[in-house]
């Protein structure tokens, strides 16, 4: 796919998103260990849980809002407020005021802002892509979320002892998206919602709130395809989770090459998530070519089992060699599945609740997490076999999944996957 021959917009709404991951993945790896230094690390726990809570009740009101008055108007609404906390959380950790509650605070309110503009900024994705172009899009805004988060993480890790510094960095990079949003992104919101008088007062408000959000948890299909990227996802985070910690406690010191260092449970860990992001990096926007005789019903199953069994390998493999063996598996396996499974939600979501569909969906970040913390205590108690075992039966249940979804004759044809 050629990125000149896609809408303006969506061109500049790529690039938006990308500065706007560098900037969150330059923060976000760093403020739990800020936290932990400024309130101790048991506090810190609990006051991520605060800014996570809040973070999914920002997601629940950005997507009924971009459903009602629009996406451009969200985004403006969101960045704004981003960039402001950006710069308090700056003049907080300055010498001027050196201010750790306020630091939290407009951290908080920062992740909330974060979270309003995220089903906006999917959505505008959808608006503009037909079902035959989504595919390539989503390569390609795939390729450039892994690049940003790889390059964000370095520049804050180099750059995290002057943390007033990144936090000024960030909110000047965030004044120039919401200057970017306001210039150059048009509304993209369909208008295919009949006009009709809005609620009055607080309560008929929630109301209409409510009602919104309880028409998509009564779309199976989609609920179907959010179970499915939910487990993909808590396999997924098993990699800095029990994975993490089984190398880190397990794996003995190796001689991969005769010319390097000996690596470490720990280094492992770090060659592992290295090689992930050069593969992604390298291989995503070249996956069309390369998988370009694969159906998309195929890239779904194959891709699934490839992902599943790289991540059951690492479950129980003590040798560096087959763990790097087992990471190019399970990359292979996410730029053939991640790709359709995005053109699918795109297709399956209606036009006048599609930011909705999406504040939804994207919930699945945060229960995979709970998820994911889950496996770190049966790991203790269950051996790896088990654990490889469990990830094994996760893919048959997300194949399962992606079954029913593909049985739903819109969804197949629009995906292009005969039904």
């Amino acid at each position: 796919m050629n990125i000149r021959t896609l809408h303006p917009s969506l061109r500049v709404r790529i690039g938006v998103g990308f500065v706007n991951r560098l900037v969150d993945s330059m923060i976000t790896s760093f403020m739990a260990v800020h936290l932990a230094l400024a309130w101790g690390v048991a506090a810190a726990g609990l006051l991520l849980i605060v800014v996570v809570a809040l973070g999914v009740a920002g997601m629940l009101f950005g997507g009924h809002v971009a459903d009602l008055h629009g996406r451009r108007r969200t985004l403006l609404a969101a960045e704004a407020g981003a960039a402001v906390t950006f710069g308090v959380m700056a003049l907080a950790d300055s010498p001027v005021l050196s201010s750790a509650l306020l630091v939290y605070l407009a951290y908080v309110a920062n992740k909330f802002a974060a979270s309003v503009a995220l089903p906006a900024n999917d959505a505008m994705i959808v608006d503009l892509t037909s079902p035959e172009t989504r595919k390539g899009v989503y390569t390609i805004n795939f390729w450039a979320t892994n690049l940003a988060l790889a390059i964000g993480a370095l520049v804050g890790a180099a750059l995290y002892s002057r943390f007033a510094v990144v936090l000024a960095v960030a909110a000047g990079a965030t004044l120039a998206v919401l200057a970017t949003t306001y210039f150059l992104i048009a509304e993209s919101k369909p208008d295919s919602e009949v006009p009709r008088e809005r609620p009055q007062g607080v309560r008929a408000l929630l109301r209409e709130f409510g009602d919104g959000y309880r028409l998509v948890l009564r779309d199976r299909l989609f609920l179907r395809l959010m179970v499915a990227g939910t487990l993909t996802l808590a396999v997924e985070f098993q990699l800095v989770n029990h994975i993490a910690v089984r190398l880190a406690t397990d794996f003995p010191t190796q001689q991969l090459l005769s010319f390097a260092p000996a690596v470490d449970g720990v280094g492992m860990i770090g060659l592992l998530r290295a090689e992930n992001t050069i593969l992604v990096v390298a291989l995503a926007l070249f996956s069309t070519v390369l998988f370009r005789r694969v159906s998309d019903r195929t890239g779904l199953y194959l891709g699934t089992a490839l992902f599943v069994g790289g991540y059951a390998v690492m479950a129980v493999s003590a040798s560096g060699w087959v763990l790097m063996a087992a990471g190019l598996v399970f990359t292979v396996g996410e730029l053939m599945s991640v790709p359709v499974r995005q053109a699918m939600l795109a297709n399956l979501v209606p036009d006048h609740s599609r930011t909705r569909y999406m504040a939804v969906y994207n919930l699945n970040i945060r229960v995979a997490q709970g998820l994911a913390a889950g496996c770190v205590t049966l790991g203790a108690v269950v051996p790896a076999w088990g654990m490889a075992a469990l990830y094994v039966a996760l893919g048959a249940v997300i194949v399962w999944q992606y079954r029913f979804v593909l049985a739903g004759r819109p969804v197949a044809e629009q995906v292009g996957v005969p039904s």
